[in-house]
């Protein structure tokens, strides 16, 4: 049979593409002289079953159309240029690479030689040329049918105001899950099946945070130490869903697990990583931009042999340049458009808005600009990691409008208030506020803080309150690797223990915590695990444990008492408005001359100026006025709801407050715990009656807004 001729195609869009007809190919480059399309008949072949010069150029973008060709079709780029690493070019076509826009990837990286453009035996290091052909050890793109039928799936759109988000791995949430069949465990379809749907609602989680599912590649080194890139930050594809975790080896499953979550009232959102590939620096693999358009796609210092690293991983995705842009926003696109997700969490965001000629951190870069006309993605939930690796990277508190972000303050000062750290009342105060000193101001909102305790770096809850040290040896890096600075604490005890006295106290710091977290205004993100008091062992960096130590273990799930506290919590948060204020409470008297926040102290006064000056105060009681929340009724009116008063007390010693007067005299407790489950013993309490409170625990009450004077 005579191979159908390559004709001549169009320029968009980029990638492969189906019509029904036949598949157009389209690729930017802007310095290569040739560029080849080859085609195989299995993913691990090494030799093409066809090649096509693409003689069709518009701009900087070659393409051509294959007649008869359709899905399933298996190819890879070979780009032609020069090798020239001082002037930034990089091209070898001894290198099968892979399509940017590839909508899937199949078969798997053999790491090899071949896949370096340079002798990696040579004293030249990456000035040296490799001829060695990697063809038959790299995935292959795969052309893809994007028909599917939704049916009749629709967006949740959960308000930030009643957002619940849990951070979760698709294998590691599902794998051990004794109620999922085995043969869906770790995959999607597996995160889909009812009885994980069934956990997650009941927990009031409104949204699923997935760690990285675009198209990834295990690490070299790891590989060698016989390990595996468990997190996924090593993106290879940025349209490809990671077919690891898929049952079926179809990305229409992907789909089905949208779709399911969706009807359980469950967003999507996934944590993606456009800051960097899996390529590295210049001494790393060509397995896609590099050997496209490296000058293009990546940051280079100003002598262009070398990349700029924001990232700590070698490279620097080169948002400024208007083709590495158009990818990030065509890959968010198609995630939203085509598979339905729901939004994104942006791995250290603020590398992707650095721009001008210092490369600093820019509020009107092109990404932020692009990223707020876009009609699209400026609907959908966007969640920065508002820090990266580069010089004035941190910037919590510093994106637009439009954007929240992992507040990495709340995170550390609600750590340090519970350890017992002096001085930490203050901002305490202002992170269960809804940290105000970050987000009040452009327009931003306490929902633009997604207030964290725990994530999938660091310390399990469990650990944060049974380890003082990191302990990583398993990562094969000598206890090198992870953040040293915790702030956490033991209980007396490194690590495991009998002693009942610290696993009480333990038991109550992690009630403190959660109950902490979801009482916070702002949004909660609760780590998957956390609920049922998994453990790393005081690993703080399991990005490389693919195993046991980092799976959610499921044995006694339904009788787990974090699992029916985190429900408890989820339900107060969902039935006290006070606690889900989309403005910033002021301390200033509202309509009925009552503040709307007013602290006070164990006597029952308000506090003073020097009780906030006193490093060594670490406990206060807060009242939340009900009134002016975002309840309304159906013509649209403000409805007052419960007001809301919480006690912290993070001193060893028992304390007790008397119980400030508000709108009546009584207030009802609605949480305590001091108690193994939170219940509190005697619900009623008056007004000016002194409440124990027990050392290092929290305490929540309400009062109708509705009765009183």
């Amino acid at each position: 049979m005579t191979a159908p001729v390559l004709l001549g195609g169009h320029a968009w869009p980029l990638g492969a593409t189906w019509d029904g007809a036949g598949v157009n190919f389209a690729l930017y480059s802007s310095t290569a002289d040739r560029v080849a399309l080859c085609l195989f008949r299995k993913a691990e072949d090494g030799e093409a079953c066809a090649t096509y010069e693409l003689t069709q150029r518009h701009g900087h973008i070659w393409h051509g159309y294959l007649p008869d060709a359709g899905p399933g079709l298996l190819y890879g780029w070979r780009v032609h240029g020069p090798y020239a690493p001082e002037l930034g070019l990089r091209f070898n076509p001894a290198k099968l690479l892979i399509d940017p826009y590839a909508k899937a990837l199949q078969g798997a990286l053999t790491w090899s030689p071949a896949h370096y453009a340079y002798d990696t035996e040579d004293d030249d290091a990456d000035l040296s040329f490799n001829r060695d052909d990697n063809a038959g050890l790299v995935p292959k793109s795969v052309v893809v049918d994007e028909r599917y039928d939704w049916e009749d799936d629709a967006p949740p759109r959960t308000p930030w105001r009643d957002t619940v988000i849990c951070e979760l791995h698709v294998k590691g949430y599902t794998c051990a899950h004794p109620d999922v069949p085995p043969d869906i465990r770790g995959t999607y379809a597996g995160l889909a099946s009812e009885p994980v749907i069934r956990h997650l609602t009941a927990l009031g989680v409104t949204a699923v945070e997935l760690l990285p599912v675009h198209a990834f590649v295990d690490d070299h080194r790891l590989v060698e130490l016989g390990k595996r890139n468990y997190w996924g930050y090593n993106t290879l594809a940025f349209f490809a869903p990671e077919m690891r975790y898929s049952a079926t080896g179809d990305i229409a499953e992907f789909k089905d697990m949208v779709k399911r979550l969706h009807r359980a009232g469950i967003e999507v959102l996934l944590d993606v990583v456009y800051n960097h590939t899996a390529e590295g620096h210049q001494l790393g693999p060509t397995l896609s931009l590099r050997g496209i358009d490296n000058t293009a796609y990546y940051r280079l210092a100003h002598d262009h042999r070398y990349h700029v690293d924001f990232t700590g991983t070698g490279n620097t995705i080169d948002t400024s340049h208007p083709m590495a842009l158009r990818l990030v926003m065509d890959s968010l696109r198609y995630w939203v458009t085509e598979m339905h997700v729901d939004g994104f969490r942006f791995d250290l965001a603020s590398a992707l808005a650095r721009s001008g000629p210092h490369a600093d951190f820019d509020l009107r870069s092109s990404f932020f600009a692009a990223v707020a006309q876009d009609p699209v993605l400026s609907r959908v939930k966007l969640i920065a990691e508002p820090w990266d690796l580069g010089p004035g990277g941190y910037r919590v508190g510093g994106f637009p409008t439009g954007w929240a972000e992992w507040n990495g303050r709340y995170r550390d000062d609600v750590r340090a208030f519970w350890r017992g750290d002096e001085g930490m009342l203050p901002v305490l105060a202002r992170r269960l506020s809804g940290s105000a000193d970050l987000y009040q101001h452009d327009g931003r909102r306490p929902t633009d803080s997604i207030n964290f305790v725990t994530a999938h770096d660091g310390f399990t809850l469990r650990d944060l309150v049974s380890y003082n040290d990191k302990h990583n040896h398993d990562n094969g890096e000598d206890n090198r690797d992870g953040e040293a600075h915790n702030l956490s604490w033991n209980g007396g005890v490194e690590g495991e223990t009998d002693d009942e006295a610290v696993l009480a106290l333990r038991a109550r710091q992690q009630r403190n915590f959660l109950a902490t977290l979801f009482l916070s205004n702002g949004t909660p993100m609760l780590l998957a695990g956390d609920e049922l008091g998994r453990t790393q062992r005081g690993n703080n960096n399991a990005y490389c444990q693919d195993n046991p130590l980092s799976w959610v273990d499921w044995t006694h799930a339904d009788r787990h008492p974090l699992n029916a506290l985190v429900q408890r919590l989820a339900a107060l948060r969902r039935a006290l408005p006070a606690l889900r204020r989309t403005d910033f409470l002021t301390g200033l008297p509202g309509p009925d001359g009552r503040k709307d926040l007013a602290w006070f102290n164990a006597a029952g006064g308000e506090m003073r100026l020097e009780d906030w000056h006193n490093p060594a105060v670490r406990s206060a009681c807060a009242i939340w006025c009900g009134q002016q929340t975002d309840e309304r009724d159906d013509e649209g009116r403000a409805l007052p709801c419960e007001s809301v008063l919480i006690i912290v007390n993070a001193y060893h010693d028992r304390l007790r407050f008397a119980l400030p007067a508000y709108r009546h005299d009584t207030w009802e407790v609605r949480l305590d715990t001091a108690a193994d489950d939170g219940t509190p013993g005697r619900r009623t309490w008056h007004v000016g009656e002194r409440y124990p409170v027990a050392g290092r625990s929290l305490v929540l009450m309400t009062q109708p807004h509705d009765q009183g004077p």
